[in-house]
């Protein structure tokens, strides 16, 4: 059972100081797994009070032994806000595995609804400092009531990166197998880190042996794991097909 008053927007807690760090992606693509190494790399490479937030919609389904109703799914994202909202009262840093962002695009997957994408959307913008896009490069595996099938990853990727591209929210895509998609998120949050008390010495400096290796231009390649090139090449290709729609 869910526990805990439901959260209005006017009466949810804003997570002052805390750097928040959001993993979202399709199902099967490690997210849980992700939240919970990268907590963990966090709090034995900084002096940082470190946490992290599991999916509450899991838990909803495991008690429930079902999946949510189209009317049962804005509470289960209050939950998760709330959740998150708490844990930053006592820490420095929160991993959260999903937000109320991935259960809008739930909504809209299952239901065709796109009624939870406003307030999913203010609530990411309002209260994330970075957003980790779990990619599609792990083999699917079932797991119960959590997972539908490999066809629908594709499409809940595409309105992942559709609401988070169209509202300007800062996100990263952590891709690679076993260690390599905990560095590949690490590389993403290490810049933000630097806001907080200083890390002990191994985590900051990994940020300026990656920075050293860089060449002194910008390089695009369909293989780079750079968010920053990802939003280039996301731009280039919107800009692309306007200009062959202007013809």
């Amino acid at each position: 059972m869910l526990r805990g008053p439901r959260v209005q927007p006017d009466q949810q807690l804003r997570v002052k100081g805390a750097l928040v760090l959001a993993v979202v992606g399709a199902e099967s693509t490690g997210k849980s797994t992700l939240a919970q190494t990268l907590h963990t790399a966090l709090a034995d490479h900084t002096g940082l009070a470190t946490t992290w937030v599991p999916e509450v919609l899991r838990e909803w389904c495991n008690a429930a032994g079902r999946t949510p109703r189209e009317d049962e799914q804005r509470a289960i994202a209050d939950e998760q806000a709330r959740r998150i909202a708490l844990a930053g009262v006592s820490h420095d840093v929160v991993v959260c595995d999903t937000t109320p962002l991935m259960t809008a695009v739930y909504h809209r997957q299952v239901f065709g609804s796109h009624s939870l994408d406003a307030a999913a959307v203010q609530w990411q913008r309002e209260h994330c400092d970075l957003t980790l896009l779990t990619a599609l490069d792990l083999p699917w595996q079932a797991d119960g009531l959590q997972r539908d099938g490999p066809q629908v990853r594709a499409p809940v990727d595409a309105a992942l990166r559709e609401l988070l591209l169209a509202h300007g929210l800062p996100f990263a895509v952590v891709a690679g197998l076993g260690e390599q998609r905990l560095a590949s998120a690490l590389d993403a949050a290490t810049p933000l880190l630097s806001r907080l008390a200083a890390s002990r010495q191994g985590l900051l400096t990994r940020l300026a042996v990656r920075d050293a290796a860089q060449p002194t231009w910008p390089w695009r390649c369909e293989n780079c794991d750079s968010p920053e090139c990802e939003h280039r090449l996301q731009a280039f290709a919107r800009s692309a097909r306007g200009s062959v729609h202007g013809r």
